[in-house]
C-alpha cells in the first residue's frame, strides 16, 4: 500500500484524479481475522487493500463495536476495494440495518470519511454509530480485534 495510485483513478475526461466510491473501511465484525460469516463474504467479494485507520473513538455496543468519528483517537480497521460496489454495499447496508426497511432512528449510517493508509489519505465508505455512546465501554486502543482477544 505504498502507492496512493492504487486507490485513486486518473480520469482522462476531466484531466485529474477522480475520487472512487468503491472503497470501504471496516473496523468491526467485517474485518479480516473476525470469525463472522459476513467478514468471509466481504473478503470473497472485494479486494483487501490492507490496514488503515480513521479518526475517532470505538465503543463496544454488544458483541460488535460502534465508531464515533472525531479528532481524538484513532480506530484501526481494514480497507477494501469493492469489485461491485452497488451490490456489496446493498447487503452490507442491510447487515448494518441502515436501509429504509429498518425503523428510524437507525444505529448506524454510512458516510464517506478520510481514511489513513500506508500510502496516504483516501476517502472511503464507513459505517458510523449514530446513538449517544454515554455509558458504553470504550475500546481502548481503537482496535476491535485486539479488544476482543483481551476479553
Amino acid at each position: 500500500m505504498d502507492d496512493i495510485s492504487v486507490y485513486w483513478g486518473f480520469s482522462p475526461l476531466v484531466g485529474k484524479c477522480a475520487m472512487p466510491s468503491n472503497l470501504l473501511f471496516v473496523y468491526g465484525t467485517l474485518r479480516i481475522g473476525c470469525a463472522h460469516s459476513m467478514a468471509a463474504r466481504l473478503l470473497s467479494e472485494a479486494d483487501y487493500l490492507g490496514p488503515a485507520t480513521v479518526g475517532g473513538k470505538l465503543y463496544r455496543i454488544a458483541d460488535y463495536p460502534g465508531l464515533m468519528p472525531g479528532p481524538e483517537g484513532r480506530v484501526t480497521g481494514d480497507l477494501f476495494r469493492l469489485t461491485d460496489a452497488d451490490a456489496t454495499l446493498a447487503w452490507i447496508d442491510a447487515y448494518e440495518e441502515v436501509t429504509p426497511d429498518f425503523p428510524a432512528p437507525r444505529e448506524y449510517r454510512r458516510e464517506r470519511m478520510t481514511v489513513e493508509t500506508g500510502g496516504g489519505a483516501v476517502m472511503a465508505w464507513v459505517y458510523v454509530y449514530t446513538r449517544d455512546p454515554e455509558g458504553l465501554p470504550s475500546i481502548v486502543g481503537g482496535d476491535f480485534l485486539l479488544a476482543d482477544e483481551a476479553q
